[in-house]
């Protein structure tokens, strides 16, 4: 990789990464918790969680039903001990073999949600995760704030590059799975995804695991990850966190433990 590329790598990585913060950290930040203590019901905003009852799902930013008719999701609505794992991948720093070095030895399958830039970056890992049987889904080809674009063409226009680049590199079709970045989102946001054919995938379960030089250690993320599980749960983590390369393997064993089993997103009930 020549030196201006490099720096152009580097400042896509700098502004997802600012992007990310400025969109979460409002909905992250609690004493003893990933998300704020309460929230009101609304189908605008930013993606936000309240953890009330230790084994249930979480109150959300909108309800199950609310999203159902835009064709989106949060969890699984169901008392079965079922996880769908997925993880958020902006870009690659060294973490994500571990990852599906785990997933391979649990038999697990998951959702990567990806970004342009981890096609240019990443092209043999993109490979291996369908290798070896994970959704590749789309995150957008430049991870805006999509709740701030008004035009269905320049909204389309975000996935379908994506997906154009990523059938130019693997042959696949990309499927229509979309998570907005930074948890931000409308209802008009969710009509066009509609329309334009995607489900929308929200999440039930996350914790702070994004700032590269400051991440959780094991007992914290252990503490979110298990004291938090739920039947039904849609886990996002994010394939950048060294602390979720090392704890994965004993994360599935612990949660299997627990009972669990782990499910396709695109089993998820519609």
């Amino acid at each position: 990789m020549n030196i201006k590329k490099a720096g152009r790598l580097a400042a896509v990585i700098f502004l997802f990464v600012c992007s990310f913060y400025a969109g979460t950290i409002a909905a992250a930040l609690h004493k003893d918790s990933p998300f704020p203590p309460s929230v009101t019901a609304s189908a605008d905003g930013n993606w936000g969680l309240s953890f009330q009852s230790e084994g249930k799902p979480p109150v959300a930013n909108a309800s199950a039903d609310e999203l159902k008719q835009y064709n989106a999701c949060y969890a699984d609505m169901t008392d079965e001990k079922i996880i769908y794992l997925t993880f958020d991948a902006g870009y690659e720093n060294g973490n994500t073999e571990k990852i599906l070095d785990a997933l391979k030895k649990h038999s697990v399958p998951a959702a990567f949600f990806i970004v342009g830039n981890y096609l240019e970056s990443s092209p043999e890992l993109v490979k291996r995760m369908l290798r070896e049987g994970h959704i590749v889904a789309n995150h957008t080809y430049h991870h805006p704030d999509m709740s701030k674009i008004a035009s269905v063409d320049a909204f389309q226009k975000e996935l379908s590059d994506l997906e154009t680049r990523f059938h130019e590199l693997t042959g696949e079709i990309m499927p229509k799975y979309y998570r907005p970045p930074q948890g931000k989102y409308s209802t008009e946001n969710l009509r066009m995804a509609k329309e334009l054919g995607y489900r929308t995938y929200f999440w039930s379960l996350a914790y702070v695991d994004w700032y590269q030089d400051k991440q959780p250690t094991r007992e914290v993320a252990f503490k979110k990850l298990l004291g938090r599980i739920h039947p039904g749960a849609i886990v996002l983590l994010h394939s950048t966190s060294s602390t979720n390369a090392e704890i994965l393997d004993e994360l599935l064993t612990s949660w299997e433990d627990m009972g669990y089993r782990f499910g396709s997103v695109s089993d998820l009930p519609r």
